[in-house]
């Protein structure tokens, strides 16, 4: 009797003791144990008691809750089944594994990622979740896609053996490399290696060095180490460019067979001033019933880069021109992006336009697609242009100035009908010839850029009805239902919506209840209010972060971004894969053809849009470099600043007058304790209350500058 009342006060029923002995498995999930193991976590220590454990270990197996590994050794049951998904490591060594068919994605403690690394696609087991709010956990099983096969890093040569050891938190690993597999990297160099061997039961992976970049912190170095990490390549093959070669560079008779002729027309293009592949140009004339032609003439590349070639294998797989701070890393060769297919005044081009008739008022009362011949009588720089529009003098000034006159009347109807109104502060640099960064300006966007931009939308949005739109018949709309290339835009997350609104708010620019219908005119009216503030740069940043990212796909949901049901990319072939895809399916269905091979363009797709994420990444990256290098000789000067983030380890810091930005990181507020508010996007101190936040004006001082791992390191002065 004795021995019963005890158990009745340590454990108030059979049930309870149950529950607590099914916890102990669920939040062990991979491990297993018997009564005696058990009992000891339970603090139980009489016979009577863990008799009681072992028989309700039984019972648990007899529900299915848990499974007998082997003779009295139980684990919970592994009920969830396997799912593929792509790995997100996190900060702390765990990851998130992304499922596209789940809501919620999979969290993998690091004991379980069992070798995965970022962004590589595995097979997941999923534990059971026994209670309804509790977070899904799983354990990767199998590695079914590398992400990557090789990494950017340090090498650290100790005797026979070195260590590559990467900057990058995605890559947590050190990579061992043997004696013989250096391939004369010295001590301290930054190299590409790639892993070779990873076996089951070893922590770091086994991997050899396959290039040496250089001592870190040189420009080329850096520049070549930021197209590596994102596998970008800067050189052609020697295959690509002996087939580029052999491409002849005189029109023949049977090339401009078939095509309309516009070498009498008025032609031009308008590009930067350092451009070299003009891939656009823009013809008009005015037509006898006082309307206007304005044909949109696109660099006819797939004439050039036919199907199965080493040329389109090598534009496939870059997917696009990659700008960095100092140079473009073209997706063709330069015979054909700077020369053969670029718009240059004076030549012969082989082109695909869109040619529209529009009235005084910008209306298209008729469309033309197909094949021509131009021959551009003027290149302008954006600023030539822009100085015409301003003054209507100059170069084919009636012609310019017409245009200009539709575009800003296609502009303001765009925006009256919902496009967002994004003009987001371009960053460049003055750079000497060695790649010094010598000062900083900002790009602006002009009626000449508007110009253009208005002209491309346009035939974009006419090529993808011309294809896509249901077609008026006798019963009313017909579907043709033809495989395109769409460029869709998703609607913005309602969350993300929401803290954005709230982050404008602490800036002073308040936002009314939006919904996804009247979004957009509230979005462009703050986008308004910020020009010409010190915040603006945030603003529109955290603006386009709170946007669905742009992608390619076959299956059109429209583009929310600019309000149109129909969008492509039709001009840029020179620069873009897909526009080259969507050319050819264009010139099948103009003449005729049928196109099946819908599963394959959806693979095509999904890589044009992950190249081309990658591209905007290493882009980023070269500017953050050159942020940094230009700030590596000013440590010790202050300057005005914004809180741009707060994070649990510091305050990001957006330097006014440069907008290059750097941390304070949280252990240098040695003032007090700071403690992070995420609701309120503030650092605030334990003691004394003072708090940094989101948006606050600072003044701040350079104190630290790695250039290496591109981090600055900020102290605040006042």
């Amino acid at each position: 009797m004795v021995k019963k009342k005890k158990i009745n006060k340590s454990i108030k029923n059979i049930k309870d003791l149950s529950n607590q002995v099914l916890g102990i498995f669920t939040n062990n999930p991979t491990k297993s144990f018997n009564y005696k193991q058990i009992s000891g976590r339970l603090g139980i220590k009489d016979k009577q008691s863990r008799k009681q454990v072992l028989k309700i270990l039984y019972d648990l197996l007899e529900q299915e809750n848990l499974t007998e590994v082997y003779s009295g050794k139980f684990r919970l049951k592994r009920k969830g089944g396997f799912v593929i998904g792509t790995v997100d490591l996190t900060a702390h060594g765990s990851a998130y594994v992304i499922v596209d068919s789940l809501t919620d994605d999979i969290f993998v403690s690091q004991a379980n990622l069992n070798h995965a690394l970022q962004g590589d696609v595995v097979k997941v087991f999923l534990y059971a979740s026994l209670k309804r709010r509790q977070r899904q956990e799983g354990e990767i099983v199998e590695i079914l896609e590398r992400s990557r096969k090789t990494f950017v890093g340090i090498i650290q040569i100790t005797g026979n053996y070195g260590f590559v050891v990467s900057e990058k938190k995605q890559m947590p690993y050190d990579i061992f490399i043997p004696q013989g597999k250096f391939n004369q990297a010295k001590n301290g160099q930054k190299v590409i290696a790639r892993i070779t061997d990873w076996p089951a039961n070893v922590k770091n992976p086994l991997g050899e060095v396959v290039e040496v970049l250089g001592d870190p912190g040189q420009h080329e170095v850096e520049i070549h180490a930021i197209l590596a990490e994102y596998e970008l390549p800067y050189r052609f093959k020697n295959e690509v460019i002996k087939e580029s070669e052999k491409i002849p560079d005189v029109i023949t008779a049977k090339d401009r067979a078939g095509r309309r002729d516009f070498r009498k027309v008025t032609t031009f293009t308008i590009d930067p001033d350092d451009a070299k592949d003009f891939d656009d140009a823009i013809s008009t004339r005015k037509l006898k019933n006082g309307n206007w032609e304005i044909g949109v003439h696109i660099a006819d590349v797939t004439h050039y880069v036919t199907p199965g070639s080493v040329l389109d294998g090598e534009a496939y797989e870059r997917g696009t021109s990659v700008y960095l701070v100092d140079r473009v890393v073209p997706m063709l060769p330069e015979k054909l992006s700077n020369g053969i297919c670029s718009l240059r005044p004076n030549e012969e081009k082989l082109c695909f336009s869109a040619v529209f008739e529009m009235n005084e008022d910008a209306k298209v009362v008729k469309s033309w697609f197909g094949r021509t011949l131009i021959e551009s009588d003027r290149r302008f720089t954006y600023d030539e242009a822009q100085q015409i529009i301003e003054t209507g003098k100059g170069d084919f000034a009636e012609e310019m100035l017409q245009a200009n006159k539709l575009a800003q009347i296609m502009r303001k109807e765009r925006f009256k009908k919902g496009s967002f109104e994004f003009e987001r502060v371009e960053v460049k640099f003055h750079i000497d010839e060695k790649g010094t960064p010598l000062g900083v300006f900002f790009k602006e966007n002009k009626d000449s850029n508007k110009l253009v931009e208005e002209f491309m939308l346009l035939a974009n949005k006419k090529v993808a009805e011309l294809v896509g739109k249901k077609k008026e018949g006798k019963g009313g709309p017909v579907n043709n239902s033809r495989t395109f290339v769409y460029r869709i835009h998703d609607k913005p997350d309602p969350e993300k919506l929401e803290s954005f609104a709230r982050i404008a708010g602490r800036f002073g620019h308040r936002i009314s209840p939006v919904n996804l219908k009247n979004v957009s005119f509230e979005v462009n009216r703050v986008l308004k209010d910020v020009q010409g503030k010190p915040e603006q740069n945030i603003i529109e940043t955290l603006a386009v972060r709170a946007m669905a990212k742009a992608v390619y796909s076959p299956h059109n949901i429209g583009h929310y971004g600019l309000g149109f049901d129909y969008y492509t990319h039709f001009t840029s072939p020179i620069r873009r894969y897909p526009d080259m895809m969507v050319h050819r399916l264009l010139a099948q269905y103009l003449d005729g053809q049928k196109f099946k091979e819908k599963e394959k363009l959806e693979e095509e797709c999904k890589h044009s849009s992950d190249m081309e994420k990658r591209a905007a990444d290493a882009e980023r990256a070269s500017i953050k470099f050159k942020q940094v290098e230009f700030l590596s000789d000013k440590i010790g000067q202050s300057f005005a600043g914004l809180v741009s983030g707060v994070t649990d380890w510091g305050l990001f810091v957006e330097i006014e007058e440069n907008k290059c930005e750097g941390l304070v990181p949280i252990r240098d507020l040695d003032d007090d304790f700071y403690e992070f508010d995420e609701e309120n996007y503030r650092l605030i101190g334990r003691r004394t209350g003072r708090s940094y936040q989101l948006g606050d004006s600072i003044r701040i001082e350079i104190a630290r500058v790695n250039l290496p791992k591109k981090q600055v390191d900020l102290r605040i002065v006042d």
